[in-house]
């Protein structure tokens, strides 16, 4: 099949033209976000390819239709930034991958607790520049404490393993408990319960309409004073304006964030010289006691090569059997994190 790739990166190709090393696709790859201003880039391709950034509206949808496009192959789990009705209506088939590394995001998600609470990034530039004063980077045990995993699916599942092992005391909240953290000794509760116990909270769930800001001002005025709040999921499920203000009040003790609502702009480009135009980014960047990397939680060899192989897998068996191996339809569950 002819896959046009968009939003390619150099890993981008490595991995998907190691996964499709027999020559069985032709891929072009493409720099560009899909957009609706892009989607002509398209034109000959049966596939196109996309990642979490590309914008696959009910506009780009049809344009992708009315050029003979018939799969949309995501390099990624989430597919809220899919319009899957357009896509059905145009005869437009979707997959995903439904996992590739749960132990990439959650082993992120871990150093980010670890270096806020123990301050290495900022010991690291005080080092490098010949202060060696410990005022400012004091930290505490995480054995003993409390931490809240909001959403137990893979990911979940492999923080409660990792911070069990650290001694802590491990709390969740998920719609379907998983037997297996239950084994591990974790407790299920309301996220209202959760929020006024946690020391540490972690997000993993996926972005629903129950979870769109599902941390906004009313949640925050529920967490225990100071937590430490952790976001590897995604931007929208957290109410980032009523974050700025908890951590102006001290209600937020410390945030991590790999994922912005509004990152669709930021991430994954290189903006060193231009001013960043929003301002809410920005006001985040001002405090000292909050950590933001550019949605690179996935970011490891044996992901990178798990979602091509997915991607290119896809692809196949939608040529061969006009069906993708992961299929999403409009009925689909909530996507796995």
């Amino acid at each position: 099949m002819r896959v046009a790739v968009f939003s390619t990166k150099p890993h981008d190709r490595r991995y998907l033209e190691r996964a499709n090393e027999d020559g069985a696709h032709r891929l072009s790859f493409l720099e560009p976000r899909l957009t609706a201003e892009t989607a002509s880039l398209a034109k000959g391709a049966d596939a196109v390819c996309v990642f979490v950034n590309d914008t696959v509206s009910e506009e780009v949808v049809e344009q992708l239709g009315s050029q003979g496009v018939r799969l949309l192959a995501l390099r990624s789990a989430g597919f809220n930034h899919v319009d899957l009705v357009a896509a059905e209506a145009a005869g437009i088939a979707v997959g995903r991958v439904p996992a590739y590394s749960p132990h990439a995001v959650a082993e992120h998600a871990v150093a980010l607790i670890l270096t806020l609470n123990r301050k290495t990034h900022r010991a690291y530039n005080r080092v490098r520049e010949g202060n060696f004063v410990l005022d400012g980077l004091l930290g505490f045990d995480l054995n003993g404490k409390t931490v809240g995993i909001v959403g137990t699916g893979l990911i979940g599942e492999v923080v409660a393993r990792i911070m069990t092992g650290f001694g802590c005391r491990v709390i969740a909240h998920d719609p379907a408990p998983n037997p297996t953290c239950e084994a591990l000794g974790v407790h299920y509760l309301s996220v209202e319960q959760l929020l006024s116990q946690s020391d540490v909270i972690s997000l993993h769930c996926p972005l629903t309409p129950a979870t769109h800001q599902l941390i906004d001002g009313p949640a925050l005025a529920r967490m225990k004073r100071g937590a430490m709040l952790i976001n590897t999921s995604r931007g929208e499920v957290i109410d980032t304006r009523a974050v700025i203000r908890g951590l102006k009040d001290g209600t937020i003790g410390s945030l991590g964030l790999d994922v912005y609502e509004e990152e669709t702009d930021l991430f994954f480009e290189d903006l060193s010289n231009r001013i960043i135009p929003d301002d809410v980014f920005a006001r985040l960047l001002t405090f000292p006691n909050v950590l933001i990397t550019g949605h690179q939680a996935f970011f490891t060899e044996e992901a990178l090569a798990a979602i091509a192989e997915t991607t290119i897998g896809n692809v196949t068996a939608f040529e061969r059997d006009g069906r993708p191996l992961h299929e999403v339809k409009t009925q689909a569950a909530r996507p796995a994190e």
